[in-house]
């Protein structure tokens, strides 16, 4: 829970999963850094199933900086992994960053400084050219092209990872405790006051993204679906727009019935008719599923994250 005086200026919260060959060169690095303030890092690690936990347990021991290490006890996904983190900091700044030192440890200072000095409640970055697999931009381009849609952000602007947030923005996001959390979503709830800088973006370090197609079509349904009535609003319009060709269509047959004395049998326009409407009818009683299904399990308590353990160290 974020302190009311805050201890440091900068807090740095980093998801971990699958980041052991990664997470101790991005800890070192950052213990370089000198930002107005001082700096803490807290690392999550997200049931990660190498030796992540082992490597940053070694960390907190030899504390080159102040760290707090928490661990999930299972993978919950990397915004549940975010949350948490942002629970255990005391900075009167935040930057949320990835383990993969694909985002450099160099401009995080430059972050921080830019939210500071320019007051903004939100700075995110963006990338002259990301280095990520083509399928992973289309997919990225794709999130936040959604976004533009479902979310009040202002226009353009690229929703990344890496981002800088004001204490006030991080407690207002975290009192949000259900278990499809959506981090941008909820900052577009809290304030407009929102900028971005350019940042470099560099090559993985290690290992391949963790960021496959089916946790990238999670995150889009958490986006669609916890902050935004869009997708029941879509629905409700196809079946409109069903309807009325289902008038058209009525009206047609039976004019064709008055006036044609040759009329066929209609087995083709029938059968059409029945798959084109029963598809509509299964994709919005999808659509309506998922979102009773993310309430019963929200009413039922499904957690947003279960703490196995916390270790700090102040050097």
């Amino acid at each position: 829970m974020q302190a009311e005086r805050p201890r440091f200026g900068l807090s740095v919260v980093v998801p971990v999963y699958r980041g052991a060959d990664t997470v101790g060169a991005l800890v070192h690095a950052l213990a370089e850094l000198r930002p107005e303030g001082g700096i803490e890092v807290v690392l999550v690690n997200d049931g990660s199933p190498d030796c992540s936990g082992d490597v940053c347990r070694a960390l907190v021991r030899e504390a080159p900086m102040a760290i707090t290490y928490v661990e999930h006890a299972r993978n919950y996904g990397e915004h549940n992994a975010v949350m948490t983190g942002l629970r255990h900091i005391s900075g009167a700044y935040v930057i949320t960053m990835d383990d993969d030192l694909q985002n450099p440890p160099e401009e995080v200072v430059r972050l921080y400084d830019h939210a500071r000095l320019g007051n903004w409640d939100v700075v995110y970055t963006r990338y002259a050219e990301k280095k990520h697999a083509v399928w992973r931009n289309l997919g990225s381009r794709f999130a936040n092209k959604v976004a533009d849609w479902l979310l009040d952000k202002p226009k353009g602007l690229y929703l990344s990872s890496f981002r800088c947030m004001s204490a006030l923005t991080v407690q207002s996001v975290t009192r949000y405790q259900g278990p499809y959390p959506y981090i941008d979503g909820l900052i577009m709830e809290v304030t407009q006051r929102i900028d971005s800088i350019e940042v470099a973006h560099l090559p993985r370090a290690a290992g391949r993204s963790n960021y496959t197609l089916r946790r990238l079509v999670r995150l889009w349904l958490n986006l669609a679906t916890s902050f935004s009535l869009a997708p029941l609003r879509m629905a409700i319009l196809l079946g409109v727009v069903m309807a009325a060709l289902g008038v058209a269509g009525a009206v047609v047959t039976i004019a064709e019935a008055l006036f044609s004395h040759n009329t066929p049998s209609g087995w083709a326009s029938t059968m059409t008719a029945i798959l084109l409407v029963g598809g509509v009818q299964s994709m919005i009683l999808g659509v309506m599923g998922e979102y009773v299904g993310r309430t019963f399990l929200s009413a039922n308590g499904k957690p947003q994250g279960t703490i196995r353990s916390v270790e700090r160290t102040h050097p």
